[in-house]
């Protein structure tokens, strides 16, 4: 396990909004007990990530850049916009994302993670809904929540039911709070096998 405190200048991570910002922070605090918020950087949105990418990878002494991106309903597709921009840099990027979690190695390294899983055309909260305790009692009553409301009724699109479900369970804890703020609360688990891989993946970028 890598417990050492990358400095924002050799290590970085690059994110698309606030809440995965905090999750990342959180899950590291939980698995190393180090403070990882001052080396990742909000890009607020994936139009500014991608266009961010050129820079980070040239920043003076990096030694190692870390992406996470929602897969967003198409996981292809999402990739192939990252993977442009770092061909761009001259980066060889696999044509398909590894499963645990995409490191190539290089001056700098660089790591992509597509949230939720690198296999799957979802998001965030697909990840968090993962970190959901099992047998948890109130996650099937929030999921049964966001089920009975009309169709008519649903302001959200078909593919973001996960999402509702998440923040729904989210609200019912003894005080609610965002994701990461759940996971500092240790109401979310760190130790199921995607968030086991989501760290190995942070701990090999990171060293």
């Amino acid at each position: 396990m890598n417990t050492a405190k990358p400095s924002p200048e050799s290590h970085a991570l690059i994110v698309e909004g606030t809440d995965d910002f905090h999750v990342a922070t959180h899950i590291w605090r939980r698995h190393a007990d180090a403070d990882l918020s001052k080396s990742i950087s909000v890009k607020n949105g994936i139009d500014n990530l991608l266009s961010a990418i050129e820079g980070e990878i040239k920043m003076p002494g990096r030694q190692a850049l870390g992406i996470i991106v929602d897969a967003d309903g198409d996981l292809s597709a999402r990739w192939e916009a990252v993977a442009h921009r770092l061909r761009i840099e001259n980066i060889r990027v696999p044509d398909a994302p590894d499963p645990d979690g995409t490191i190539i190695e290089g001056n700098p390294r660089v790591g992509i993670w597509l949230m939720p899983d690198n296999a799957s055309a979802g998001e965030l909260e697909d990840f968090i809904a993962d970190m959901i305790p099992p047998n948890d009692p109130v996650w099937p009553l929030s999921a049964d929540y966001i089920d009975c409301i009309p169709t008519a009724h649903k302001k959200f699109a078909a593919n973001k039911e996960t999402r509702a479900k998440v923040h729904a369970w989210l609200a019912a804890r003894e005080n609610p709070r965002p994701m990461g703020q759940a996971i500092r609360a240790r109401d979310l688990e760190i130790g199921g096998a995607l968030c086991r891989s989501f760290v190995r993946w942070l701990d090999n970028l990171m060293r």
